[in-house]
């Protein structure tokens, strides 16, 4: 009789529920109210592909920020900050997904199956036992959402991995092995590092593409998947290449893998699973695939939903599994009889084990009917013992019997190997596709060469004071903090935990000790009365261009004059009237204050803003103009 699983997801059901609740065909953004709804609404239509719709939302949700704040005296709020900057990034990622509807493909999927976070990997056809657990001496911070284990096959020579950086993202780097030891963990490529998490690197069987999933990068939501190319005569990886829809989606997909027989591409995805879990789908492997335009978003959702056909003949039922003993019935009995001798060992074992801890308990008990008992027990689970003991002896001789029968027939048994295979887990026989669950790899125990830590030259309190290594004054206008003159070289705790601190020895024979390496007098100004409180009092301020001391009076005028001739900027807006909208002066002024000139070119009315002190202003100030929603801006460097 066959049993059936039935599992459901109650996920869909709620969204259908939320759908009908929030009538989002009907709506339009002049419709609803506050900014957060209007965002709410916008994510709803992303996550729908609707990303026309989208970005009106989007617009509309920071209009209403604008509109609320701009005659307020203390301007945003932090809340509002965190929203306006999750607008911008919804209407970045919805204008990404208008791209990418350019460049849609249909592969054919031949099965799925939903798997928990934190195993899912091990159903992949990868190596077995080569999912090493995070924690380990290459990706030392557990904890995240999907990243539980390092892929490292034995044998391998260069590794490629994803690992928090000091500010907690995570990049990915790559080591390779010299002799018995693994360089220095190196960071990839600017261009395959963002703002965001990459995680799951996988190097094709080649070497020269390397998928993986981001954050950060160029995507429409979630995690994308993505892959680089090797360039050999330049000795780096090309910029990334989103894959694309159906394979990236608003959601979160993860883990791109082709299989080495060149039969399938799998990769993993949350599109509609439970929290904790996410499908495994296993895509008929396409070297070539065909990418063509699509509009209608419902469409796309239908292709991005990846239903598994419904041909056998699509499906390889061997293709996921590795040394299959199923089918053999010698084997079957082989590893019947081998389970029975581990269930008895294990009692044996357990026995043994509660016997000794009930003679314990006999030997410090004090209560008569206690000790009476105990004995009683102790007896009785003696004479099950040699029962015991008798039929593992019985079972072990019968699987002798049987590895004695494969030997004589010049087969070889590898008993762990056996066992292994019987205990992993198969998944989708159903379908016709197996998901084999591979096992996890031993801790990872490498020897990884340290990176040479490099002195921190950095104006800071300490618990203890440190002197710098290099008391070289470099090029520039530089202003530190003279702190005492002694007659004999200064002690450690003399600093009162400053660093670094730099020394001169003097024509004299004194020493001079100074404090930090400032590049403006407003900084080193900031700090004197840090170094003051800590009891030099007498601390001043001095000052040097190109390593030769000059009155500080002297340095801050030609400080003055080097900020005169460096760069600024401006903000250059194509407006779509011959004035700009409302709204977008809101947008500007929430910003900066600095003039706003007309000019016209090439029959367009355009706008500067400024001038700006820094570009990462003027970016602020796009960001700002393009929520209003004029799109045709840009930042503009003003030569001196």
């Amino acid at each position: 009789m066959k049993k059936h699983i039935y599992v459901f997801c109650i996920f869909p059901v709620l969204m259908l529920f939320a759908t009908a609740w929030n009538p989002i065909p009907h709506t339009s953004p002049e419709d609803e109210g506050k900014a957060e709804r209007l965002t709410y609404m916008a994510d709803s239509l992303r996550r729908e592909y609707r990303f026309q719709e989208a970005l009106q939302f989007y617009r509309a949700a920071a209009s209403r920020i604008l509109e609320a704040r701009t005659d307020s005296a203390s301007g945003f709020s932090a809340a509002d900050s965190i929203l306006m900057d999750s607008i911008e990034a919804g209407r970045v990622m919805a204008e990404n997904g208008m791209s990418m509807k350019q460049y849609v493909s249909e592969p054919v999927v031949v099965a799925r199956h939903v798997f928990s976070i934190d195993d899912f990997y091990l159903f992949y056809p990868m190596e077995d036992s080569s999912w090493r657990a995070v924690p380990n001496q290459l990706d030392s911070v557990a904890g995240h959402r999907f990243v539980k284990a390092t892929y490292i096959p034995e044998g391998s020579t260069d590794i490629y991995f994803s690992a928090q950086d000091r500010s907690g993202v995570r990049n990915i780097y790559h080591t390779g092995l010299e002799d018995s030891l693994w360089t220095v963990p190196s960071l990839l490529d600017e261009s395959l590092t963002s703002s965001g998490d990459e995680i799951f690197p996988v190097l094709s069987q080649d070497g020269n593409t390397l998928y993986f999933a981001s954050s950060g990068l160029y995507g429409v939501g979630g995690y994308d998947l993505y892959k680089s190319e090797w360039d050999a005569s330049l000795g780096t990886w090309g910029t990334p290449e989103n894959l694309g829809f159906p394979y990236s989606s608003p959601y979160d997909d993860l883990l791109y893998f082709n299989d080495p027989e060149g039969k399938y591409t799998l990769f993993a995805s949350n599109r509609d699973c439970p929290a904790d879990s996410v499908a495994v789908y296993v895509l008929e492997y396409d070297s070539m695939p065909v990418r063509r335009q699509v509009e209608d978003p419902q469409r796309i959702e239908a292709i991005a939903s990846l239903v598994p056909v419904n041909d056998p003949s699509k499906m390889d039922a061997d293709a996921a599994v590795q040394e299959d003993f199923h089918g053999n019935a010698d084997m079957i009995r082989y590893m019947d009889r081998m389970n029975r001798v581990r269930s008895l060992r294990d009692s044996v074992a357990l026995y043994g084990q509660e016997l000794e801890e009930k003679r314990n308990q006999l030997s410090v008990s004090v209560d008569p009917d206690e000790k009476e008992r105990l004995a009683a027990e102790i007896v009785a689970r003696e004479k099950k013992i040699p029962a015991l003991q008798d039929s593992l002896a019985e079972a072990s001789g019968r699987l002798q019997q049987i590895e004695m029968e494969f030997l004589f027939n010049g087969v070889v048994i590898d008993p762990d190997k056996v066992m292994a295979q019987a205990d992993r887990e198969v998944v989708g026989t159903a379908a016709n596709y197996v998901f084999s669950k591979c096992s996890s790899g031993k801790p990872l125990d490498i020897k990884v060469a340290r990176p040479e830590v490099k002195f921190d030259y950095s104006f800071m309190v300490l618990p203890e004071g440190r002197f710098a290594q290099d008391n070289s004054i470099p090029d520039g206008i530089v202003y530190q903090i003279q702190m005492f003159l002694l007659s004999s070289p200064a002690t450690v705790s003399q600093l009162k935990g400053l660093s670094p601190v730099f020394s001169e020895k003097t024509p004299t024979g004194k020493y001079i000790y100074r404090v930090g390496l400032f590049r403006t007098y407003n900084v080193v100004l900031a700090n004197l009365n840090t170094v003051k409180r800590l009891g030099f009092r007498s601390a001043f301020i001095v000052a040097f261009n190109d390593g030769e001391q000059l009155s500080v009076h002297k340095a801050r005028e030609l400080e003055a004059g080097l900020r005169e001739r460096e760069a600024r900027y401006q903000v250059r807006i194509v407006s779509p009237g011959e004035a700009l909208p409302d709204i977008t002066l809101k947008a500007i002024r929430q910003v900066t204050d600095r003039d706003i000139a007309k000019a016209v070119e090439d029959g367009k009315t355009v706008f500067l803003v400024g001038p700006l002190d820094s570009e990462a202003d003027a970016g602020k100030l796009c960001t700002m103009v393009r929520i209003s929603g004029i799109d045709e801006v840009e930042t503009v460097k003003i030569e001196n």
